[in-house]
């Protein structure tokens, strides 16, 4: 079975004021990327193609904000999540930023990558 190019757990996942999840997962796999609850049931997902994100100048270091299908989700990414998962992406390397931005920097460059974006 193919490795997801990204993957994160213990993701804090809201529309905007409501919660719906605060130990989410966030996975982009075979160009899809899916957003999970905690138990695994799919929240939403999109191809990579059609999902819009970054991170807007209110957002803190660690979150970032995509459109889904229409409806934005405020995504909070922890380097190793909440409940102590880890979080994997095919990058790796250090920036000098601190380890909850470049855990949101990472989800960003996935999705470029995945959509075939630079």
């Amino acid at each position: 079975m193919k490795e997801p190019e990204f993957s994160a757990r213990g993701v804090e996942i809201n529309r905007w004021l409501r919660s719906l999840t605060r130990a989410g997962e966030v996975r982009i796999e075979d160009g899809r990327l899916a957003l999970l609850t905690s138990y695994g049931s799919e929240i939403d997902s999109a191809p990579v193609t059609a999902v819009r994100a970054g991170r807007p100048w209110f957002a803190g270091p660690d979150e970032a904000v995509a459109t889904v299908n229409g409806t934005r989700y405020r995504l909070t990414l922890h380097k190793n999540g909440r409940d102590g998962g880890a979080a994997t992406s095919g990058d790796s390397g250090g920036s000098g930023k601190s380890e909850e931005s470049e855990e949101t920097g990472r989800f960003l460059a996935a999705l470029k990558r995945a959509a075939g974006r630079r």
